[in-house]
């Protein structure tokens, strides 16, 4: 694979058409249900402005570029001697997506989430490669109460 700067704005602009927004949704109303909270909805448009952000810096862009060119590509024959590659790319994918600790980790564990529920029609790496994008946005995004306030745990040092 050639990674050029043509190829990411044509990976940015695969993954900003991608409906993800009502995935996202989903994977939130899941959440909510086992965690009992409440999480707010993402529309398409937050979706895509979260992807902007993303892709505008140019170090991320070109290793979300490369996940998603894999994922996209990855097809293994009878599909599950390929599980193990699809799922650790899709993780990084989710982790890369949502930014550094403790957010990475998290949007790791949210990728499972999305990945057990979502499967289009496609390659292999597809179904990862929408559950990565929903999990790693979803993490990125406002709208859970937990991250609407500072964390209880800084410490407040006059640096």
């Amino acid at each position: 694979m050639k990674l050029t700067p043509d190829r990411v704005a044509a990976e940015y602009a695969f993954v900003r058409s991608r409906p993800i927004a009502p995935l996202i949704t989903d994977v939130r109303e899941r959440l909510a249900v086992a965690f009992d909270t409440t999480v707010e909805s993402v529309s398409s448009e937050q979706y895509r402005a979260a992807v902007d952000k993303v892709f505008a810096d140019g170090d991320l862009a070109v290793n979300v570029a490369a996940l998603v060119a894999m994922l996209r590509d990855l097809d293994v024959e009878g599909d599950y001697p390929g599980f193990i590659v699809d799922e650790l790319l899709g993780r990084e994918l989710a982790a890369a997506i949502a930014g550094g600790q403790p957010l990475a980790t998290l949007a790791q564990a949210t990728f499972h989430v999305a990945d057990v529920y979502h499967h289009p029609d496609g390659t292999a790496g597809h179904d990862d490669l929408d559950a990565a994008l929903a999990a790693g946005f979803q993490t990125r995004l406002p709208g859970w109460e937990w991250t609407a306030t500072d964390s209880p745990f800084a410490i407040d040092c006059d640096i």
